[in-house]
């Protein structure tokens, strides 16, 4: 082999690595984004540069993969709702305490679920991993709680708020947590002697 053919051949492989290299590196950024959706913007308009965030988000990948994660059982499900519905409708008389009420429920669930709930932004990383599309919802809901501990909400403010995290809820819940009534006021899952709520 003459050393032109050694150039040209060493040339060729060094471009095929490079598409390589690229391919795998556009295709890793594209199932990070196809995971995280939203927050996957989020976390690269915050770190320095693209590169950082996609470690940050791998990252994530590997803690939530260390969690010991637990489906609800049916019982458990149904309790969450039924509270749920309470929740709703003590809104009505106490609309702050209702928030605030929501933000524990909410909690409550990501603790049964199997995420750790120590602090807000690690909860955040956690759920980011299979709850991205729901995190904003929370993220708003939990700046409203917070304002409302100050006494700074409004009544609309608190109502968005419960909208927010009935949002997460329902994603953590595997279903929307307030069962549908037929026609005529009924629940379909419920006895036909049982009182309408």
């Amino acid at each position: 082999m003459s050393p032109t053919q050694i150039i040209v051949l060493v040339l060729v492989l060094l471009v095929v690595a490079a598409v390589v290299v690229t391919a795998v590196v556009l295709g890793r950024r594209r199932a990070l984004r196809t995971r995280f959706g939203p927050e996957y913007d989020r976390v690269v308009a915050e770190q320095e540069n693209r590169s950082a965030a996609e470690r940050e988000l791998r990252e994530r990948e590997r803690r939530h993969a260390d969690l010991d994660l637990t489906p609800l059982s049916d019982e458990s499900r149904r309790e969450y709702s039924t509270a749920w519905e309470e929740l709703q409708a003590r809104f009505i008389d106490a609309p702050g305490e209702a928030v605030g009420a929501a933000d524990e429920l909410v909690t409550r669930l990501i603790a049964e679920r199997g995420y750790p709930t120590q602090g807000y932004e690690e909860q955040l990383a956690h759920l980011s991993v299979e709850h991205a599309r729901t995190l904003t919802h929370y993220r708003d809901a939990h700046e409203i709680h917070l304002s409302n501990e100050r006494g700074e909400a409004s009544t609309e403010q608190l109502r968005q708020a419960v909208v927010h995290y009935r949002a997460l809820f329902a994603d953590l819940l595997g279903t929307d947590p307030v069962r549908a009534h037929t026609s005529d006021g009924t629940r379909p899952d419920a006895p036909q002697d049982a009182p309408n709520r």
